[in-house]
């Protein structure tokens, strides 16, 4: 299925599944509203059953009078409580659908695979999950609160109608299909101008979030203006597209209150004529005119309901779409744990491409032993990170087969193959939280103790002593006032803690100063003996030591070997090291 030709259909039976899990308050909910409905249209009887009391001036049955009163005020107070508590449930009803349905797509965003995170804005995705989400919501409310109510009172005044007086009834029913006509054109345009807003504003807020993470690069290459020209442009096309599925929503009122003036009109015509001839009293005439007039109404409702869940619904199937998108490669409960790997790594044949036709990696061969530190070499995009996304199973190999300690890592849990890495990239994350429990994020149960140790041994203790509480301080996500050298050294802390068999690091310590480095890599010298490593690297000075230096170029390896054996051949790695 294309997750982005949901139809509505699809989408209403999908938001119904949803609505279903709490069917007993919606149970519940619609007999209120018949209630509500009912005790709403018994009172225009009780009203005009007190104007036939007042029969001239003088002639004013008193007593019956008060009765009438009573039970009006009463019905009037019970039709009220019993709205609130409509309410209530409405209102429970829809806010729970709408968290079991950012629960479920933000649990769905955990399992998707990388290259749809990758090949999404994540201002678009957060869009989806909040914005559209809240739109949803208000749609459900009303559609809750309005539209079954309304359609109950349609029906219940149109028989109250029928009972008081036939032919009447019979004018207003000719009527009401104008109303209906006009709802269903105005929705039938506002639909497609709702669903482009959404996916607008998804843009906007795309825009915003990566305005905001790069404001720094923005400001350095003096990007300011531009962005806001960018900006506003994209502000326009919002602006515009709004307006017009405003403009056609607002239509709805307007057009319908029209129709139900003509209906209210002849209702007091017919009427009049029909007491002129004796056919009804002037108390049926007013209950007449009320129920004309609650007849009528709900068709406003409605028709607001409509244009609202036109909205509603588009942003519905942009959340529904995110929600069909396919996950990653569910796991067999066959899928071997890996408890402890002892690093033997093999690449056999293994061929990777992001882009369908577009080959990265090709026909890709390496076998490494445990304890053996490979480094991986070469220009910019010949595959060094995609060689480490392959090993962690962020992606699938196109062709092939990646094997850990003989066993194809397709038949390895994830979970169990990513606890036997552990990893340090070139940017860092950090979450927010105190510092314990950053450095923590290596190893869930360790002690302070163990987590003090790990900062000493990355080098980081004596800066993490000076922030403002120690390892008490809270971190925002982005470091707050740390360097990246700083926030780097948290990262490898948590390596250092959590010890695994198997290494990756990639550019671990490209944002650290000469004379930290040298500490760093003494430090990385300890850890990595026995274990299993894989260091991408850019400045060759750093990998001098690699038991295997891997030099790739276009995807393939082309020279493999030692520091000083491939400094011998004078071929590539030669040229790569002395133009550093």
């Amino acid at each position: 299925m294309k997750t982005d030709s949901l139809s509505k259909k699809e989408v209403l039976i999908k938001v119904w599944n949803y609505i279903k899990r709490y069917r007993i308050w919606v149970i519940l909910s619609c007999i209120l509203a018949l209630l509500t409905v009912a005790m709403t249209l018994y009172l225009p009887i009780l009203v005009g059953n007190s104007i036939d009391l007042i029969v001239a001036p003088g002639k004013v049955e008193f007593e019956g009078l008060k009765i009438f009163l009573w039970k009006i005020a009463v019905l009037a107070v019970a039709t009220s409580f019993l709205q609130w508590i409509m309410n209530r449930i409405n209102n429970k009803i829809t806010y729970h659908v709408v968290a079991d349905i950012r629960k479920d797509t933000f649990s769905h965003l955990q399992t998707l695979p990388l290259k749809y995170l990758d090949a999404h804005p994540t201002g678009d995705i957060v869009s989806r999950v909040i914005s559209d989400a809240d739109q949803f919501a208000d749609g459900l409310l009303m559609g809750f609160s309005q539209l079954f109510t309304g359609i109950a009172a349609i029906l219940g005044t149109l028989v109250f109608m029928l009972l008081l007086h036939p032919g009447i009834a019979l004018v207003v029913v000719c009527l009401t299909p104008l109303s209906l006509l006009v709802a269903r054109y105005i929705a039938k345009n506002t639909f497609h101008f709702f669903k482009e807003q959404s996916v607008l504003k998804g843009e906007q807020t795309a825009y915003i979030d990566e305005m905001i993470g790069n404001l720094k690069l923005v400001q350095a290459f003096g990007r300011e203006e531009r962005a806001k020209e960018d900006f506003a442009k994209g502000n326009e096309r919002l602006e515009g597209c709004s307006l017009k599925a405003v403009f056609f929503s607002s239509l709805t009122n307007p057009c319908t209150r029209f129709v139900n003036s003509m209906v209210y009109a002849a209702v007091a015509l017919c009427g009049a004529v029909a007491a002129l001839k004796g056919g009804i009293s002037i108390g049926g005439i007013s209950s007449f005119l009320s129920y004309a007039k609650q007849y009528t109404k709900p068709f406003n409702e409605i028709s607001g309901v409509i244009t609202e869940l036109q909205n509603s619904i588009a942003c519905a199937q942009r959340i529904f779409s995110l929600l069909e998108e396919p996950s990653q490669t569910r796991e067999s409960e066959k899928e071997v744990v890996l408890k402890e790997a002892k690093g033997y790594v093999t690449f056999d044949e293994v061929s990777f491409s992001y882009v369908e036709g577009q080959k990265l990696i090709d026909n890709f061969n390496l076998k490494v032993v445990p304890g053996q530190k490979v480094a991986i070499v070469g220009p910019t995009g010949c595959g060094k990170t995609t060689l480490i996304n392959l090993l962690m199973r962020f992606y699938e190999v196109t062709k092939g087969e990646i094997t850990v300690d003989q066993t194809p890592i397709t038949q390895i849990s994830r979970k169990s193959l990513r606890e036997n890495y552990g990893m340090v990239l070139q940017d860092t994350w950090l979450k927010e939280g105190t510092v314990w429990e950053n450095i923590g994020l290596g190893r869930s149960d360790a002690t302070k103790e163990e987590i003090m140790e790990a900062a000493k041994a990355s080098h980081c203790h004596n800066f993490i002593k000076r922030l403002p509480k120690g390892y008490d301080t809270y971190l925002s996500e982005d470091g707050g006032t740390l360097s990246q050298g700083q926030k780097q050294l948290i990262c490898i802390a948590r390596i250092m803690l959590a010890l695994p068999p198997m290494l990756i690091l990639d550019e671990a310590t490209s944002s650290i100063d000469t004379r930290t480095e040298m500490k760093i890599q003494q430090a990385f010298g300890k850890l990595m003996k026995g274990r299993t490593s894989f260091i991408v690297a850019h400045r060759l000075s750093t990998i001098k030591d690699a038991d295997l230096i891997l030099v790739m170029r276009d995807g393939n390896i082309v020279e493999q070997g030692n520091h000083e054996s491939l400094l011998k051949e004078k071929g590539f790695y030669y040229q790569l090291y002395y133009r550093n």
